[in-house]
């Protein structure tokens, strides 16, 4: 015998509320469909050179559609920034070296080509007047200055003056670095009188001789891009949570190389699309919003602009968080509160223990060096995630941060544990 039909639609009313209960969105396969998209070559590593860093922005705008948000929307800004989209080549006597792995580029270099004498720095008997009466040299002048990175740190005045070029004749600057080898910063809103390249140690002999370098740059001077912010509304008003998270990155050396960033910071990004569908689902006690921010690999600029210029006012924040290069493996979790929010981290902590999460979270100073910042330095109360010295941190900033090497141990306790303190502290 048959259910009725009214209990056939009571039966149905039911699991779907039990469905909709259950729904913890957690969702693993979409983070990492998300991460595996956003750190693929159709974006470029999702910078300026190629549009990557706008193909980017609309592809999550369409993301948080789909997570059911309650709103969406661009937040212009403009910045000044350097790239690199053209010719990217250096060979030392004759051997070809490979642009990301073997070289790079400081993010203010200018454009430069042609053939340049190497002059090597004798850091075992270090005289500054004799290398200064070196360059002089007719010889000497319009060279490449040649020594380990580290080394200018001991002795920045006199690099400083070296690298001046109306106190110094030469043509750039090579360092050489341990493998990997990084793009550190993207920090480039200007374009430096003279290059500085960087170079493996093993891709530089002591006694090479001469370098052939072909490097094109292309200065963008107000490039429009946006921050993304979508809203969920809550039962009040009158505070909010935000979630925030960076989704620009370091974008191309040269024409074949691209810097995919699948943990910095496409795992962050992923992050909080997956926890607005999160909550589209499961309507939150306060107004919550997520903010995927441009420009952080640029000097924070999306994050500076914001503040300025924020869509609800920043006294109204109830807590912050930023989630930066979770794509890794590390047990313990780097934390870094802001003053107004430290009462926060023992709570997490007590939480933690609770859900057997991380191994630990680790209680570290507040830096200058995502997100996050900016709102701490106004009184926000926030904190900061990141996963390090996992298996994938060694290749952060490098071309090797890719879908092949990030990793997934991370979000799922992480997402559990903001989840259940905004729960907590909402009560």
């Amino acid at each position: 015998m048959y259910p009725k039909v009214s209990s056939l639609r009571s039966l149905s009313l039911l699991l779907l509320l039990l469905v909709a209960a259950s729904l913890p969105a957690q969702d693993l396969p979409r983070f990492k469909r998300i991460v595996k998209q956003l750190s693929s070559a159709k974006y470029q590593g999702r910078g300026y050179a190629r549009n990557g860093v706008r193909k980017a922005g609309h592809y999550i705008v369409k993301e948080f559609q789909k997570s059911g948000v309650d709103e969406v929307m661009y937040q212009p800004f403009t910045l000044d920034i350097n790239t690199f989209p053209g010719k990217m080549e250096l060979s030392i006597d004759g051997r070809k070296l490979k642009a990301g792995r073997d070289f790079t580029v400081r993010e203010y270099n200018p454009g430069i080509r042609g053939e340049f004498q190497l002059y090597h720095v004798d850091t075992l008997h270090y005289d500054f007047e004799h290398i200064k009466a070196d360059l002089a040299r007719p010889e000497n002048r319009g060279c490449f200055l040649v020594c380990d990175f580290w080394f200018p740190y001991r002795h920045r005045q006199d690099f400083t003056f070296l690298q001046n070029p109306d106190s110094s004749h030469i043509s750039g600057v090579i360092y050489t670095w341990n493998e990997p080898l990084k793009f550190y910063k993207a920090y480039g809103e200007r374009v430096a009188a003279i290059p500085t390249l960087w170079t493996l140690s093993a891709a530089m002999p002591k006694d090479a001789k001469r370098i052939r370098v072909n490097v094109e740059n292309r200065f963008y001077k107000d490039y429009a891009t946006d921050n993304v912010i979508a809203k969920i509304e809550g039962r009040r008003h009158d505070s909010c949570f935000v979630f925030t998270a960076h989704y620009d990155h370091l974008g191309n050396l040269g024409r074949k190389v691209y810097y995919g960033g699948a943990n910095d910071n496409a795992s962050g990004t992923a992050a909080i699309i997956t926890l607005a569908s999160h909550y589209a689902h499961h309507r939150p006690e306060f107004d919550t919003y997520f903010i995927a921010f441009s420009g952080e690999d640029a000097y924070l600029r999306g994050s500076r602009w914001y503040v300025d210029h924020p869509v609800v006012p920043l006294s109204r924040i109830k807590y912050l968080f930023n989630i930066d290069m979770i794509g890794d493996n590390n047990p313990e979790l780097h934390c870094e509160p802001s003053e107004t929010g430290s009462w926060a981290f023992p709570v997490l902590e007590q939480l933690n223990r609770r859900n057997g999460g991380f191994r630990s979270l680790k209680l570290c100073p507040l830096e200058e060096k995502s997100d996050h910042y900016p709102f701490a330095v106004r009184g926000v109360p926030c904190i900061f995630f990141e996963n390090e010295e996992g298996e994938a941190f060694p290749f952060y900033h490098t071309p090797q941060d890719d879908w092949q090497h990030v990793r997934f141990d991370t979000y799922l306790p992480l997402f559990r544990l903001v989840t259940d303190f905004l729960q907590d502290i909402s009560e």
